[in-house]
């Protein structure tokens, strides 16, 4: 299949790539894999672009990170979007988490609503209910931080750029 669009990301800090890791390993002890894409770190999407507009993502994502500090999430609930087939962690809105989503959507065009969330599982809508009975027993809130931001194209995966944020907002 042929790369369709570029996704940019934050991508959470170690800390808590080694928590929501945890949760992951938890599921597949007990058999659950999904078909979510591999060796992606655990990340809450921020916007999508063209594939035609690689350059000029990778230009607002160096300019973004620049202006931007860490961000603190709070990883609060556990979800599952509408038809069943996504298992997610998800933050509480905040107003930097809000600012950071626009900085870097804002040249885009959202067809869609924004939900921020960190994608546990992707399967069929029964065995991510399955997964989920399995996840709330060992799920639990925590505060990490998004410390890059991250540009890909799907599918198939493809890393183009990784900067970390290091900006005063």
């Amino acid at each position: 299949m042929a790369e369709q669009f570029l996704t940019l990301m934050a991508d959470l800090d170690d800390a808590s790539q080694e928590l929501m890791s945890g949760w992951y390993n938890t599921l597949k002890e007990v058999g659950f894999t999904g078909t979510q894409t591999p060796g992606l770190p655990y990340h809450i999407s921020l916007a999508t672009f063209p594939l035609e507009k690689e350059q000029e993502a990778v230009t607002l994502m160096q300019k973004v990170a620049a202006e931007f500090a860490p961000v603190s999430v709070h990883i609060s609930h556990i979800g599952m979007f509408a038809g069943g087939k996504v298992l997610f962690g998800a933050p509480d809105m905040s107003p930097e988490l809000t600012a950071l989503h626009e900085a870097c959507a804002k040249e885009t065009v959202q067809q869609y609503p924004w939900t921020p969330h960190a994608t546990i599982l992707i399967d069929e809508p029964e065995t991510v209910c399955d997964a989920l009975r399995v996840l709330v027993k060992s799920f639990y809130p925590f505060v990490g931080k998004i410390s890059r931001l991250h540009l890909c194209a799907f599918w198939p995966k493809r890393e183009i750029a990784s900067v970390e944020l290091t900006g005063q907002r």
